[in-house]
């Protein structure tokens, strides 16, 4: 027989332990016994360390605000709207910033020419305020430069630019 594999997702693992080990009579194991086993048995040192890392666990995108970013997008991925609720709009910034070069460093000039290129809206000054407000873009104090600042983009950004990227369809 082959080996299926069978994902399976334990909302209280506590509970869990609880109803085990109320199955297995002879074992006279404590709760937080338990607990450690079914660490284990799920590739954990023990159940702190299984604590551990669902707390670093990354929650997954929202696909429907992923969705509805999407269609501030033409056909060919440029950015063709301006969306008026700021949720949306700030979704569709990373997407924008994704597309810049990191390190480097560009004029007013060359960044609204880049953004313009990016771009279907054609309102390079509006989407560099935009990245500028959101902290992905600075700018020199006497507004002539401009350079992307690196940040980890949240979930649904990464959805957003993967799917913009071909890299998964909505």
């Amino acid at each position: 027989m082959t080996r299926q594999t069978i994902s399976l997702t334990i909302s209280d693992v506590s509970g869990f332990a609880r109803a085990l080990r109320g199955q297995l009579p002879g074992d006279e194991a404590g709760h937080q016994t338990w607990l450690n086993r079914i660490a284990r048995a799920a590739g954990f040192r023990n159940f702190q360390h299984l604590s551990a890392a669902r707390k670093d666990a990354e929650p997954p995108a929202d696909m429907a605000k992923v969705a509805r970013a999407r269609r501030w997008f033409d056909d060919q991925g440029r950015f063709a709207r301006w969306p008026a609720r700021r949720g949306v709009r700030e979704l569709c910034l990373w997407a924008i910033w994704a597309r810049l070069p990191p390190e480097t460093e560009w004029h007013e000039r060359q960044i609204s020419a880049l953004i313009d290129d990016l771009t279907a809206l054609k309102d390079a000054a509006q989407i560099r305020r935009g990245l500028v407000e959101m902290g992905l873009l600075t700018r020199q104090v006497d507004g002539t430069g401009y350079r992307r600042i690196e940040r980890r983009p949240p979930p649904e950004a990464r959805a957003l630019i993967a799917a913009l990227a071909g890299k998964s369809a909505l």
